[in-house]
């Protein structure tokens, strides 16, 4: 006999993770950290009322196709083009940071003395995959932080705009390296063939798809083909890059939204992409991540990796794309804004998790960490940027001396204008 068991996880999902979202929204907070919540509240965490079934793992796995097919689609390629050589320095450098400092945390902590890992890779691989993980930037609360403070069009907040679009794709390459590196019996110059081969095959199949589309959605079809059309596409994709290449299905979603992103139908594809996630799909899959997470079986050596986990995530970010800035002449208060505003880490850290998890790159027992670690840093990114903004605001531009007597000295008085 059929269990319809899925259908009451299914209503408990959706109505606890938009209550919790909606509860998190009042504390100007993405709606993403209430799903999260939910999910921890649910499963085995708290209150242990849901597990992650056959069901919810497949439904989550559809939804994280969606997600970063929709992140490729809002990718800006135009902006990527204008950013330059000042944003590539500052997202490499705020990828290189993290990216080491998450290794040398890992390579303290991921110890069978310390926390025995149940991990199938080398424990080279998951100090690494660690790494990588702390690579990621959400940029979604910084946007609606600057919108609130008034800043998104100065200096800071293009620079953080720029650097994000690029940091998207070297921490795209650098799961694609790292979950192609997974299967020990390949070795590494198969692996990097592989890859090469991988991009080789996005490039002229992207080509040949964005011309085919292009021409075809000329004739004026109907608006709801364009969406169906569009998401075969991605699902293509996403089986090619796993199956063909042995890359992650989630890198070949985001590089078929960023080959559709530079079509015409972009914003309407968004927007019913949108839809589908904001009511099923990103529920599913933020909240089946908080399912996986037994916290009463973190030890005194978790929470302690956890604390320093946290506090590395946070310093690498700042210094990493803070050193970028002041190398490309940046002032040290626009520096100090660019870095704090990429600290947020949000869903791609945990996309980049949960696949990490599926690839037994990462130790089950580390969910949590991390989980914990991209509640944090979302968190206190806005509080972070309110402070630095208001410093910066505050403190007057050095001026050279002589340069400000020449200033008063090219002042004429309201009272001299008027006479004449």
């Amino acid at each position: 006999m059929t269990s319809y068991h899925f259908l009451m996880d299914l209503a408990i999902i959706l109505l606890s993770t938009k209550l919790m979202g909606l509860l998190t929204q009042r504390f100007h907070l993405p709606q993403v950290v209430g799903a999260l919540v939910a999910g921890l509240l649910l499963g085995p965490a708290c209150l242990g009322i849901l597990q992650e079934t056959d069901f919810i793992k497949s439904t989550a796995e559809i939804g994280v196709i969606v997600l970063m097919f929709c992140a490729g689609l809002e990718t800006d390629v135009e902006e990527l083009k204008r950013s330059g050589k000042a944003s590539l320095v500052i997202a490499l450098l705020g990828v290189l940071v993290p990216l080491g400092g998450g290794f040398l945390v890992a390579l303290f902590f991921n110890h069978p003395n310390r926390i025995p890992s149940d991990a199938s890779a080398s424990l080279f691989l998951q100090n690494l995959f660690i790494g990588v993980i702390l690579t990621a930037t959400s940029v979604s609360i910084t946007v609606e932080t600057l919108k609130e403070l008034g800043k998104l069009q100065t200096k800071s907040g293009s620079a953080i705009m720029g650097a994000a679009v690029i940091d998207d794709i070297l921490g795209i390459i650098a799961l694609t390296i790292v979950t192609s590196m997974a299967d020990e019996s390949v070795s590494l110059v198969t692996v990097l063939l592989k890859i090469l081969g991988f991009f080789v095959f996005v490039a002229v199949c992207g080509f040949a798809f964005y011309k085919f589309y292009v021409w075809w959605s000329s004739f004026g079809r109907l608006k709801h083909r364009h969406a169906i059309i569009a998401f075969v596409f991605c699902l293509v994709m996403s089986y090619c890059a796993e199956e063909l290449f042995g890359v992650a299905d989630i890198t070949g979603a985001y590089l078929a939204g960023m080959i559709i992103a530079m079509t015409q139908t972009t914003q309407y594809l968004a927007s019913q992409f949108d839809t589908v996630s904001y009511l099923l799909l990103s529920p599913m899959f933020f909240a089946s991540i908080g399912l996986r997470v037994e916290i009463p079986q973190m030890s005194a050596m978790i929470i302690l990796f956890t604390v320093v986990l946290v506090l590395v995530a946070i310093i690498t970010k700042i210094i990493g794309c803070g050193l970028g800035c002041k190398l490309c002449g940046y002032r040290t208060c626009t520096s100090l804004q660019v870095g704090v505003g990429m600290v947020s880490r949000g869903e791609v850290a945990l996309i980049v998790a949960n696949q990490g998890v599926s690839y037994g790159l990462i130790s089950s027992s580390l969910l949590g960490p991390i989980v914990i670690m991209v509640l944090i840093t979302t968190i206190v990114t806005p509080i972070l940027q309110k402070i630095v903004y208001a410093r910066t605001a505050v403190v007057p531009n050095p001026v050279n001396p002589d340069v400000a007597n020449f200033r008063e000295m090219r002042k004429i008085p309201q009272s001299e204008t008027k006479e004449k």
